[in-house]
């Protein structure tokens, strides 16, 4: 096996094992609708064996960030149906990430009266809104009957993912938003049934899992984790209670055969993600995480040696629409315009050239 043999995931099938990694890219407007300059990006990228959107919110409470795309209206759901089409026509793969942002967020980027957590804590630090900096606010605890009503808001926005015409969902539970929020006993510390022991706080991910898996089938929902990835104030720094925490969001989920588990962490060959991999049963993506850019030499290796069944690359592919190829050939690749990773429009975004052949 190496990176460009063809893989199924589930009902996905890739053609190599190259996989965009979902990126924020804040380009779709105030009402979080992704236009045909979306579309364009997605569709640049086709030939990676999986595209994974960027993260899109499933309420407006879930809303992390401005220009962020939603998947809660009919207006949405439409343009994401362009989306999926533009990259269908262009032979790819794409799902959608199902991203609740939970209380990395602000009202004045929501528009609602609140933010939502697990727990009644504000994270440390400032927050990039509209009008510039302010401070997280603390947010709302949700009670028992509102964890219902997220679970269920997952739900529906994995129904119109799929109904939009994408190939099916990853459910963001990594990198401090809402799921990893419930994992962590820093950011989670309840008393009810979601909260307290390992199996507790894994509890609401593992709901939430199988209640989409339900919904749209097994075979189309991914699953993405970091832990102990320590980022956004959601600290996991306790080996065992991290090894029994994941071991326990493992086994409520080891039955359903997702699609693929998604795992970012800096020791992939590691017992932690390894021994993930194998409790949940599902093809590995691996992400070696923030701090270095994924190279052809490292995506080569893991797959090659096992370690993975598939490498999320991220920055390669924003600066490289055609990464697969350059890849397959070795290359030189275009180098990222950091300036330009967050908002703006074609700069940065569609305008990356392409190997002239």
């Amino acid at each position: 096996m190496d990176l460009f043999t063809p893989a199924v995931f589930g009902d996905l099938k890739l053609s190599n094992r190259i996989v965009m990694a979902p990126l924020t890219r804040l380009r779709s407007g105030e009402r979080g609708v992704p236009g045909e300059l979306v579309a364009e990006m997605y569709a640049q990228r086709a030939s990676l064996g999986l595209i994974i959107t960027e993260g899109t919110y499933p309420s407006a409470e879930g809303q992390g960030y401005p220009g962020q795309p939603g998947i809660t209206t009919d207006e949405q759901q439409d343009a994401w149906g362009r989306v999926a089409e533009a990259v269908h026509e262009a032979g790819g793969t794409v799902v959608m990430q199902v991203m609740h942002a939970g209380r990395v967020s602000h009202t004045d980027i929501t528009g609602t009266d609140r933010t939502v957590a697990p727990s009644a804590l504000a994270i440390r630090g400032e927050v990039h809104v509209p009008s510039g900096k302010k401070p997280y606010e603390a947010p709302h605890a949700l009670t028992l009957d509102e964890l219902e009503e997220v679970r269920e808001q997952f739900v529906t926005a994995s129904r119109r993912a799929v109904a939009a015409g994408l190939d099916g969902v990853e459910l963001h539970g990594a990198n401090g938003y809402l799921l990893h929020e419930f994992l962590s006993p820093t950011s989670n510390t309840r008393t009810d049934l979601y909260g307290g022991s390992p199996q507790a706080r894994a509890r609401f991910v593992v709901e939430t899992v199988r209640a989409v898996a339900e919904a749209v089938g097994a075979g189309r929902t991914g699953l993405r984790l970091s832990p102990a990835h320590n980022i956004q104030d959601v600290l996991e720094q306790d080996a065992d209670d991290v090894a029994a925490t994941y071991a326990a969001l493992a086994a409520g989920i080891a039955d359903l055969d997702l699609a693929y588990l998604s795992v970012l962490h800096a020791d992939l060959g590691g017992h932690l993600v390894q021994d993930l991999r194998r409790r949940v049963g599902a093809p590995l993506v691996a992400n070696n995480g923030f701090g270095a850019p994924s190279t052809r030499e490292l995506a080569q290796q893991l797959v090659a040696d096992g370690v993975a069944d598939a490498v999320a690359v991220g920055r390669p592919v924003i600066a490289n629409p055609d990464l697969a190829e350059r890849w397959r050939v070795g290359a030189p690749e275009n180098e990222p315009d950091g300036s330009t990773f967050y908002g703006g429009g074609a700069k940065g975004y569609t305008d990356y050239p392409r190997l002239a052949l």
